[in-house]
């Protein structure tokens, strides 16, 4: 029997460190383990990161040679910014005349503010010219004599001619401090904001530099060969040396966590996931089988760090109820854990004998409307949990569950005092929680335009249960809860992919251009580790900010998943059907290759031309791609370059927002190559030739096109 090699993920919680193994081959969960968070060990976190990986080896009966792949996501920096806890940045700001004025200007981010009477630690000071090198380390003598702990070197239009802070830098190494370029951080526009963003990825350098050097020789003395990967910000991950350069990419990434596992494990194309713990809930989406990043806020300002675009509601598993006036008015902010309280439903039936109602208040300045039961075994909150589960949302099996019939002598005490039967009140619980999730997730719907026929709501997280079904039944949408939903963060680490996102703002940018900046996000994924065939680039230009963006993504090995429980021909028609929401025999297969298959379907309307959705599915029969109207063509690699020039001729429009190509995609081996970010038909094609290089010439292609309106 062969024995597969593993993929590990461990999550760095602020309480507890999660670890799971997970066959590199099947992708299937093989085991999970949990161990205290080592804040306060000689050797911090990483030795919590290696007691979890030798207890997880241990219990999947693997060697350490046997991982294929280890990564970790880690809170540390995002704790270290909310905490204040930053080492003291040395800013050397370079110019003369109006762009030493506008540098000068940079010493107020010392004003920052961290934490409640926490301010940014930094010392300001000046260099002329960055070529003179006594000056620069004079500057240096006098930022260390301030206690600069690490550097910045920043200069006006940097982006463009960054010879000057690396000048700076190159004559500032001497001082052995750890040092970096705003430049190097990002490459767009805005001195302050880039500079801004430079000086905070700076004042955890230090920090993370030393957690990184720690785990990363602790994996080494564990046998570990696989190459050590950390979680970033946007869903996936990155080599120990780029986060050792660029640490903030790891601030915000405990949700990017959460909804990388859904998106891999769960095979998400288009929807919304919910992490619910037991205080809050983390909502983020998946759009066309991508998750959604923005510029994060950092400190109360925007920043240039591309993060997971998240919103937190305070309403969790064990969110507690509020009662005034006879009525439930809301659920949360304050959970059980933060009262110190266990879950109602979580007791034993003796326990609740005799129970009666009463209100609290959990911390001293909270309202008194925070309802407990005191009963035979003590005081109890009544929680969104017990709510659940007195309806029976919470699955047999699932992490949240509970025995429905204490569950309900939970809720009962509160239900008379409403005047209601208990499903009664415990519906109203949820109806109260769940309408703050609600609100949030109809604001991400609205703004990322996601397609209710396709769009689902997929719950993970321990508390997972106490949200998202109720949810789905409010809203009409599909809903379900993640495999193992407890662990999908660390899941989500063991299966995210190498992710590079280059940044460039050029106006009128030509298609060599825009190819230059593909190839270099290709190529910095494929220098951490990536297999270069399996590497897949998402490029977008913006025209009315001039910005050209290159997504690339890739695995550290090709992935040769096991097919032996693909769907059959049967179940991919039913998933493409009950995806267009019709009958399977009004759909049909109109292209396909080896790993998709097309189908779709025709929407007659009065008056108007015919409406022709797609659906594309993958062997396992997961819907991958979905368009509400779309042409199909199949053809081969030889004969692709001259069909695809005919087709975008023909389906581009011209107005006056300017030339707008359709949004082309192509299925091309085991890929979808997204290329619907780019408007203009000439870098367009040229982009698809790419795509297709080195690829034989009989190989299939199909080309989904969208006319943009």
């Amino acid at each position: 029997m062969t024995t597969h090699r593993v993929r590990v993920g461990i999550d760095v919680g602020g309480t507890f460190t999660d670890a799971v193994a997970v066959d590199a081959t099947t992708l299937r969960l093989l085991g999970q383990v949990k161990v205290p968070t080592s804040h306060h060990h000689e050797d911090g976190v990483a030795h919590g990161i290696v007691e979890a990986l030798d207890r997880l080896l241990r219990q999947v009966d693997r060697a350490p040679a046997d991982v294929a792949f280890l990564a970790h996501g880690t809170t540390q920096a995002t704790n270290a910014l909310l905490e204040g806890d930053v080492a003291t940045v040395g800013l050397i700001g370079v110019g003369t005349g109006p762009g030493a004025f506008l540098t000068r200007r940079l010493a107020a981010l010392g004003r920052l503010e961290l934490a409640p009477g926490k301010r940014l630690p930094l010392v300001y000071a000046h260099v002329a010219d960055p070529d003179d090198t006594a000056a620069v380390r004079e500057a240096v003598r006098e930022l260390s004599d301030g206690g600069a702990q690490v550097l910045v070197a920043t200069e006006p239009f940097a982006v463009d001619r960054p010879e000057g802070e690396r000048a700076v830098l190159e004559a500032a190494r001497s001082a052995g401090l750890p040092m970096t370029a705003a430049h190097e951080i990002t490459s767009l526009y805005g001195l302050h904001k880039r500079t801004r963003t430079a000086v905070v990825n700076a004042a955890i350098l230090p920090r993370m530099l030393a957690t990184a050097d720690l785990v990363d020789a602790s994996i080494t003395k564990a046998g570990v060969t696989a190459p050590l990967m950390v979680m970033r910000c946007d869903g996936g991950v990155m080599a120990l040396d780029e986060m050792r350069r660029r640490p903030l990419l790891t601030v915000l990434s405990g949700p990017a966590a959460g909804v990388a596992g859904a998106l891999m494990q769960e095979r998400i194309s288009e929807g919304v996931f919910l992490e619910t713990g037991g205080t809050s809930t983390d909502i983020s989406v998946v759009r066309r089988g991508r998750v959604a990043v923005r510029h994060a806020t950092m400190l109360g300002r925007t920043s240039y760090l591309n993060a997971l675009d998240v919103r937190t509601v305070g309403v969790g598993g064990g969110s507690m109820v509020r009662v005034a006036h006879g009525r439930v008015t809301t659920v949360g902010p304050r959970s059980a854990h933060i009262a110190g309280l266990s879950y109602a439903c979580y007791a034993d039936l003796d326990d609740l004998r005799d129970a009666t109602l009463a209100t609290v208040r959990p911390m001293p300045d909270d309202p008194d409307d925070y309802v407990v039961l005191d009963a035979a075994g003590g005081r109890f909150a009544i929680t969104l949990t017990c709510a659940a589960n007195a309806l029976g949302r919470v699955p047999e099996g699932d992490f949240a569950r509970s025995d429905q019939e204490v569950a309900k002598a939970a809720i009962a005490p509160l239900a008379a005092a409403l005047g209601v039967d208990v499903p009664t009140a415990a519906a109203r619980i949820l109806d109260a929680g769940v309408a703050q999730v609600r609100s949030v997730v109809d604001s991400l719907v609205r703004d990322y335009r996601l397609d209710p026929d396709t769009a689902v709501l997929v719950g993970g997280g321990g508390g997972a249960a106490s949200v998202t079904p109720h949810l789905a039944a409010l809203t009409g949408m599909e809903g379900r809860i993640a495999r193992h939903s407890e662990v999908i963060s660390p899941i989500g680490v063991a299966l995210a992919l190498l992710r590079e996102q280059i940044e460039r703002i050029i106006p009128g940018a030509g298609q060599e251009q825009i190819l230059a900046v593909r190839a270099e996000a290709e190529r910095a994924v494929v220098d951490q580790g990536a297999a270069p065939d399996g590497v897949e680039v998402e490029v977008t230009v913006d025209p009315q900010t001039s910005t050209v963006r290159a997504i690339a993504t890739g695995a550290t090995e090709l992935r040769t998943q096991d097919r032996s429980h693909s769907a059959d021909a049967t179940e991919r028609l039913a998933a493409a059907a009950a995806s267009l929401k019709t009958d399977p025999a009004e759909v049909r297969i109109l292209a396909g290759t080896p790993a998709h298959t097309v189908y779709g379907t025709e929407v007659r309307r009065r008056l108007r031309a015919p409406r022709r959705p797609v659906r594309v599915v993958d062997a396992d029969g997961v819907v991958r791609l979905h368009s509400p109207d779309a042409r199909v063509t199949a053809t081969t690699v030889a004969a692709a370059p001259e069909l695809l020039a005919h087709l975008v001729r023909e389906a581009t429009s011209y107005g006056d927002g300017g030339v707008r190509a359709p949004a082309l995609r192509l299925l091309l081996g085991s890929r979808i190559a997204d290329l619907s970010g780019v408007l203009d038909p000439q870098p367009l094609l040229a982009l698809a030739r790419s795509e297709m290089r080195d690829r034989a010439a009989d190989e299939p292609v199909v080309a989904v096109l969208e006319v943009r309106s």
